[in-house]
Formats: C-alpha cells, sequence, structure tokens
C-alpha cells in the first residue's frame, strides 16, 4: 500500500510517498480503508516516521475483541499512520461517521473539535449567556470553538484577519474582532472566558480583557519551546495570587467525547470547515502550506 514515510536525508527529514507492508489489527483494532485524513501541527512539528492521526474510512478488518464495529462501518477517530491507504485504530478511539457526513469533513473533526469541546465544556464551564472570546477563530480549532460555544449559548466573540471575517460570522459569532484593524486585547469588552488558539499574546495583554473572575485557557503556542515554558512559569507563578486563571490544556482522546462530535454533526450543530483537499501524493505540499501559516479551519489529505 502507498503511505507518507518521513525519510531522513542530509538536509534533514522529507516526507516521502512509499510502498510499505499493509497493517494487520491487533486486538481491540480495526484495520480501515483511509478515506480521508487532516493535518495537525504534530504532523509537522514532530515529523514522526507515519505522521497523520485524524482519520475517517471503511472498517475492512477486525482484530480479535473488537465488539464496537463490524466490517464495512463507516468511522472517524485518530490512529497512527493516518496519511496511508489503510491504517489500524483502537475501536475505543474511533465513533460512527453519520452518513449526513463527507469522509473529508469527519475526518477534521478529532483532534481540533475535542480541543474545543474539552476547553469549552471541561476547562473552561462554558454556561448560556457567558461571554466567550476565541482568538484564532478562523484556525481549525477556532472554527469548531465557534460553533460548539454557540451551541452552548454562549455568546461569541471571534478573533480573525479581514479575509476570514464573513466565514467567523457565518459560524454563529455575534461579533468579529479583525485583528487587522483592532487590538483585542485594547478592547473595552470583558469576557467570562477566552480561548486562546494561537498564542501571540502575552497573559499580560490577555488578562485586560478577562472579567475579574475570568479565564484564559491556552490551547495553541508560539513554535519555540523558550516561549511556551515562559508562559507556563508565568501562568503557574500568578495563579495563586489572582482570582482569573490561566490554563494551558491538551485534547484527551475519549470515545464519548467523538460520539458527541457525531451527534453534533449528524444534527448539522457543528459543521467542519475545510480550507484546502490534497491527495496522498501532494501530503508534503499540504503540511507546508499548514506550516507556512496560511491555512484557515482544516487542511484534508484525501485518499
Amino acid at each position: 500500500m502507498k503511505a507518507a514515510v518521513y525519510a531522513k536525508t542530509a538536509s534533514g527529514k522529507v516526507l516521502e510517498i512509499r510502498e510499505v507492508a499493509q497493517p494487520v489489527p491487533k486486538d481491540n483494532e480495526v484495520l480501515l480503508r483511509v478515506r480521508a485524513a487532516s493535518i495537525n501541527p504534530l504532523d509537522w512539528r514532530l515529523k514522526s516516521q507515519r505522521p497523520g492521526v485524524d482519520v475517517a474510512g471503511e472498517v475492512v478488518a477486525l482484530g480479535q475483541s473488537v465488539t464496537q464495529f463490524k466490517t464495512g462501518d463507516a468511522v472517524f477517530g485518530v490512529c497512527r499512520g493516518a496519511f496511508a491507504e489503510y491504517a489500524c485504530a483502537s475501536q475505543d478511539k474511533l465513533a460512527p461517521k453519520p452518513e449526513c457526513v463527507s469522509f473529508e469533513a469527519a475526518a477534521a473533526a478529532p483532534i481540533a473539535g475535542l480541543t474545543a469541546l474539552q476547553g469549552l465544556r471541561d476547562k473552561g464551564h462554558l454556561h448560556p449567556g457567558e461571554k466567550v472570546l476565541i482568538n484564532g477563530a478562523a484556525g481549525g480549532i477556532g472554527t469548531f470553538s465557534v460553533q460548539i460555544a454557540k451551541s452552548f449559548g454562549a455568546d461569541v466573540t471571534g478573533v480573525c484577519s479581514t479575509n476570514n471575517v464573513e466565514l467567523v460570522r457565518s459560524l454563529g459569532a455575534g461579533r468579529v474582532i479583525d485583528y487587522t484593524r483592532n487590538d483585542f486585547t485594547q478592547d473595552n469588552e470583558h469576557y467570562d472566558l477566552l480561548l486562546d488558539n494561537v498564542g501571540n499574546r502575552t497573559l499580560s495583554e490577555m488578562r485586560r480583557v478577562l472579567g475579574p473572575n475570568g479565564k484564559c485557557l491556552m490551547a495553541g503556542a508560539p513554535k519555540d519551546l523558550w516561549s511556551v515554558l515562559t508562559r507556563l512559569l508565568k501562568a503557574f507563578a500568578w495563579s495563586p495570587f489572582l482570582k482569573q486563571k490561566f490554563k494551558f490544556f491538551i485534547a484527551k482522546m475519549k470515545r464519548d467525547d467523538l460520539m458527541t462530535l457525531s451527534s453534533l454533526m449528524g444534527a448539522g450543530t457543528v459543521n467542519p470547515v475545510i480550507d484546502r483537499r490534497y491527495p496522498l501524493n501532494e501530503a508534503a505540499a499540504g503540511i507546508a502550506y499548514v506550516e507556512g501559516g496560511h491555512a484557515r479551519a482544516k487542511v484534508v489529505i484525501t485518499m
């Protein structure tokens, strides 16, 4: 089968399309015929040998002890090595794909959707009527965050560039701030929750727009390790002295939450936004596009 593989060269790791052995499902795993996968920052930051985590496809074989699915089922979720014609995934990391949702849209959902859902619900404890500001509202996590926050009954403000204002508004943001024209940290509004998907502002700047008991959740981070550590240490140092809370978080793989995403997509409450699609043999170009910071929402690899 064909698969994207990072190969070591004299100039560094290069993504190549190679013929590799088709995987065999282990206990509790299914073999998927991959129909689509989507790109995440880990695919270009870590450059693990077999990239691709978000996946959508059809179950074609079952390992032992599999009870949740049968051959022919259309599913989405997370696995390793999704940029390939076939991939194995644990049944506990998959959910049924709604019939009304394409494989491409389903593949766009897992990591970004779980991050948005768990951040707003579990870490932010967002309630109806509360005011939430989403920095990076046109990105992968951001486009899910706007829709999920709206479904919770929150008053949503999104921050994005000029080209994405109408997109963010169409997703349900009641107010959109164009960061090329206005600095959201100088805004007169104060928010119950700030979800930062970008990591381009200091904690002091973000604190200005939080209410007295506001929370700032940081899902995005600067690209260099030193800046990440500095933000972590500062957030930790401030926490005992402020009613405002600053938290970094990473989504956890929970099948129940994948099922929630499946229900939200099936009901049309959440509609994944896809910026571009690349065939498998152009996966390197897709990753370069995302790494270059040009993408809005999600970029998908099709098989």
